[in-house]
Parts: C-alpha cells; sequence; structure tokens
C-alpha cells in the first residue's frame, strides 16, 4: 500500500457503517491520511458475515496499523440517542469530530420484499429504508454539525446512491438515497457559514464482498460499463480523500456521481 500525503493529521473521523466494504475502505483511506479515525457499525464482527478479509484483527487494528488512533463503536444509527453517545465519546476518547462520512445504510430487509414497484411498496419496507439510509444520515450529520461549528471547520460526506436518480426498480431505496441528496444541499447552505463543507457521493456498481454475495451475477456486469470494469471500493474512497481534504475546499452543496461511466449508457 503505497503512502499518502497526511493531510489530515490532527483530524479526527468518523465512518460509519466501516467493519467491512465501503465503509472500510472509507476509514483505511482517512488513516491514510493521517486521520484518527472512529469505526462505526450495528455490528463489528460484519466482515466475518460476508467473507471479507481483513489484514489485522479488526478494522481498528488495521488503521492503527498505519500510525494513527482508532476506536470501534458498536451503535445502532437509526437511533438519536445511540448516535449522540457516540458522538460524546468520540470526542472525549479522540479529542474531536473534524470529519464525518455517513457510509451506513443499504438494501437491507428481513424479507427484501416490495420495493420494486412504487404502487405496491409495502409500509414496513420503506420505513425500514428510510431509517436505515435517510434518518441514519441525519441523526449523524445533526450530532456531527454540534461538534464542528464549536471548531468553525469541518468536512461532511453523506453517501447517495445512483438508485437516487431511477425511474424504475429498488424505489423505497432510490426514495431514500434522493433525500439523501436533498438533505445534503440543505445542510451545506446552513454550515457554510461555519467553515463545515458537506457533499455527497452516489455509487452505481461497486464490488464488495456483500454485493457479490447477495448478487453473484454482478461479477460479469464490467464490459457493460464504458470503463470496462465494476467499480472497486478504493474507487469511491478516492472521491472521499477529495471532499475532505485541501483539493475541495471550495466545494459544498455537490453530489459527484462514481459509476464508471454507466451513466452514458442512459438514452
Amino acid at each position: 500500500m503505497s503512502a499518502l500525503e497526511p493531510k489530515l493529521k490532527g483530524k479526527v473521523a468518523l465512518v460509519t457503517g466501516a467493519a467491512r466494504g465501503l465503509g472500510r475502505a472509507y476509514a483505511l483511506r482517512l488513516a491514510r491520511l493521517g486521520a484518527d479515525v472512529a469505526v462505526n457499525d450495528i455490528r463489528m464482527d460484519a466482515a466475518k458475515e460476508w467473507n471479507e478479509e481483513l489484514s489485522a484483527p479488526t478494522v481498528m487494528d488495521e488503521c492503527r496499523a498505519l500510525g494513527v488512533r482508532s476506536i470501534g463503536i458498536e451503535a445502532d444509527v437509526t437511533k438519536r440517542a445511540q448516535v449522540n453517545a457516540m458522538t460524546d465519546r468520540i470526542v472525549k476518547e479522540l479529542g474531536s469530530l473534524d470529519i464525518l462520512v455517513t457510509n451506513a445504510g443499504g438494501q437491507l430487509h428481513p424479507t427484501g420484499e416490495g420495493r420494486t414497484d412504487a404502487e405496491t411498496m409495502g409500509e414496513e419496507d420503506v420505513r425500514f429504508i428510510l431509517d436505515v439510509n435517510l434518518m441514519s444520515t441525519i441523526f449523524c450529520c445533526q450530532a456531527a454539525a454540534k461538534v464542528m461549528k464549536k471548531r468553525k471547520w469541518g468536512r461532511i460526506v453523506t453517501v447517495s446512491s445512483v438508485a437516487a436518480f431511477g425511474g424504475a426498480g429498488l424505489v423505497s431505496y432510490g426514495i431514500a438515497k434522493a433525500g439523501i441528496i436533498r438533505y445534503s444541499r440543505s445542510l451545506a447552505r446552513e454550515l457554510a457559514p461555519h467553515g463545515i463543507n458537506v457533499n455527497a457521493v452516489a455509487p452505481a456498481l461497486i464490488g464488495t464482498s456483500r454485493a457479490f454475495g447477495q448478487f453473484p451475477e454482478r461479477k460479469a456486469l464490467g464490459p457493460t460499463i464504458p470503463l470496462g470494469r465494476v467499480g472497486v471500493p478504493e474507487d469511491v474512497a478516492k472521491v472521499i480523500e477529495f471532499f475532505v481534504t485541501d483539493l475541495a475546499d471550495y466545494v459544498t452543496g455537490q453530489c459527484l456521481v462514481v459509476c464508471g461511466g454507466l451513466y452514458l449508457n442512459v438514452s
């Protein structure tokens, strides 16, 4: 793993849903940039469920191996009280909270039914997906903003999806991810006077352990993407780096689609 300029040395970052997959990639990228990292997940052993190999016993250990401080916090970010307690602990143990990446979310559901058609999608599914994706983002952003405003500096990156722009399939998920973009733009406007930038990323087909575990057929979709391959977590992590470092000092309220040109296939 090549060394990166420690642009974030002295900063403290929180990445939600970071015990595996994309969140893990974001956490490790921030650690390589010198940030101390708080790793959150609802289950800190999530990598085992999808047979994702770590280079150390935990993601926190992987971060520490890069020369930074790291703590793990198991918390349900759909619960405001747990989010507030997590934020308090980060400030107490790491001294600050300067960067937030709201990665927690996904298409998860106990049944996975009823999210294809807007006309028939079920109430239980919609409420669950909104909680896991949109409400978790709102709770984390609100808690982090209180800390960042005191310091007059902060970087927040919310995680949406290309599903936010679609018109077919995954309706409840798309609604939640579209809501994240709208919320992020409003938050960016409100927090700009306090030195806090808020932006969003909207990944498309990214090959994570869970994505390939749930949908193995996606491995063969590379040739259908203009850049010729399925994305990897590091592709999105590099965009996170852009948004939280000096490269994006004058960028706020934006949503950057990370899709390998997949949008070019839409007529």
